[in-house]
């Protein structure tokens, strides 16, 4: 899909959002029935103190990226050429998606169902996946910019340290 109503935008993969929706209602009808019927989630009686507080901090995070990296994006101050290098996207490439995968961590510690785990693994691989794409495709319309981009700032895990 085309943004053509933004110059800062290179386009997704066609089953992206479909994809995306797909995964998030399969992870959320796992997690929520695994809560009530009780068949994957036994570890959640060995794992008790840490996993409501760090659980909720994951949340907040998921929150916060994605709340931030969408304003960036689509907001009404975006910038409209270039690529985008300011907030969220100083840390990782791919924040939004990342807030994704952080929500889907933040919602398993709170009910760790090994069912639902399954489904953030392939979420986690289709995410990289449709990535590597929008890579490309900013790869064509930034080039040596986004080149440059992808040297200095990590895909998925933020550095501790600057170059």
């Amino acid at each position: 899909m085309r943004h053509r109503h933004k110059d800062n935008l290179a386009g997704e993969h066609r089953i992206s959002d479909i994809g995306q929706l797909t995964l998030f209602c399969l992870f959320m009808a796992l997690w929520i029935s695994d809560m009530v019927l009780d068949y994957s989630n036994f570890l959640n009686e060995y794992i008790q103190v840490v996993r409501l507080p760090i659980g909720i901090s994951l949340l907040i995070i998921s929150g916060y990226m994605a709340g931030t990296g969408l304003l960036i994006v689509f907001g009404k101050k975006a910038k409209s050429q270039g690529v985008i290098r300011k907030g969220v996207f100083r840390l990782v490439r791919h924040p939004i998606y990342l807030s994704e995968i952080i929500l889907y961590l933040g919602l398993l510690l709170l009910n760790i169902s090994l069912a639902s785990a399954i489904v953030l693994v392939i979420a986690m691989f289709f995410l990289h996946h449709i990535s590597r794409y929008e890579e490309k495709l900013l790869l064509d319309k930034f080039g040596d910019e986004y080149k440059q981009y992808m040297k200095e700032v990590p895909m998925w895990f933020p550095r501790l340290y600057r170059k």
